[in-house]
């Protein structure tokens, strides 16, 4: 019979950092007043953070990565600060980031949805992702 309780299998989050599935921001997120750990699933890097100097003359677009990855963490600040202990999903956010999509020639901004979800640590610590609905 199948035993519920038995682990088959385990992805720990520091697995998932030394992978590259997620990219540890903490130090840039406790300067924007973060307390806990905070990482950005790679797809969210890669759409809302990551840029390069062809990127910036491709666009005719001057950014960086600094300020991009400033842009995300303040946004999500921002809505998680607004989110209530009456939430019914007090363990996640909605946040929505204005950002230059890499992709294209135009510069135009567009809002991409991002959520921030708060969870155990592998030692139970509290700790933050960012990503997209799709990464959880």
């Amino acid at each position: 019979m199948f035993d519920e309780s038995e682990v088959v299998y385990s992805y720990t989050r520091a697995q998932a950092l030394d992978d590259g599935y997620l990219v540890d921001v903490t130090d840039t997120a406790r300067e924007a007043g973060f307390r806990f750990p905070v990482a950005l699933t790679r797809a969210v890097w890669g759409d809302c953070v990551a840029w390069s100097d062809d990127d910036t003359s491709r666009k005719r677009c001057p950014q960086d990565e600094a300020g991009r990855l400033w842009d995300v963490l303040t946004m999500a600040r921002f809505y998680m600060r607004g989110a209530t202990r009456h939430d019914t999903a007090a363990d996640r956010c909605a946040v929505q980031v204005l950002r230059v999509p890499r992709e294209g020639r135009g510069h135009k901004a567009s809002i991409v949805n991002l959520r921030a979800q708060v969870g155990p640590g592998d030692q139970g610590e509290p700790c933050i992702t960012i990503g997209f609905d799709s990464d959880f």
